[in-house]
């Protein structure tokens, strides 16, 4: 199975509300072949994956060298990649330096859509949870320009809407 078939296969069972989002993720993968990377120019689809530490109540977020913004961490899809899932937890461990990560299971919490510079245009991001291990140590890559663990109370001053609602939706599946 393809990654592109796997992103068909995990919207198809995505249970977050969202529909009218998940109609356009849906329309564009049956429209792009190459919907799943970065070089299709009508956008494509990325993944990431919001780490929580619900011992310290609370998630690491990456600040993102390029946007100067707190996000979790995420990105492209990759070659190498087989499921979307599994490009997440890839990203989310790439990012944050720390081994051990598991997905809540379930799949995607929540999709978030977002314009970016040309050429890509948009991000059609599938957005999981990531549990940290205990006393879990992170260690900046250099995609990022800081790392931080921020209290779940803490993000709505530091993040934009997407984060907050992801983290709201990580606290429910908790």
């Amino acid at each position: 199975m393809s990654l592109h078939d796997d992103a068909v296969l995990v919207l198809k069972a995505y249970e977050g509300g969202q529909e009218e989002l998940r109609r356009t993720y849906l329309d564009h993968l049956a429209a792009h072949p190459d919907g799943m990377w970065k070089a299709c120019g009508a956008g494509h689809l990325t993944a990431s994956a919001l780490v929580v530490d619900p011992e310290r109540g609370g998630v690491l977020l990456t600040l993102h060298k390029k946007l100067g913004m707190w996000l979790q961490m995420g990105g492209h899809c990759e070659p190498q990649d087989t499921t979307v899932a599994g490009a997440a937890l890839r990203e989310a461990t790439e990012e944050s330096g720390i081994p051990g990560l598991t997905l809540l299971p379930g799949g995607p919490r929540r999709l978030d859509r977002h314009p970016i510079p040309a050429p890509c245009n948009w991000h059609l991001d599938l957005q999981y949870v990531a549990l940290a291990p205990p006393d879990a140590v992170a260690a900046i890559s250099e995609e990022s320009l800081d790392l931080r663990w921020f209290r779940y109370d803490e993000v709505a001053a530091v993040a934009d809407g997407s984060v907050v609602r992801l983290v709201e939706a990580a606290r429910t599946a908790l």
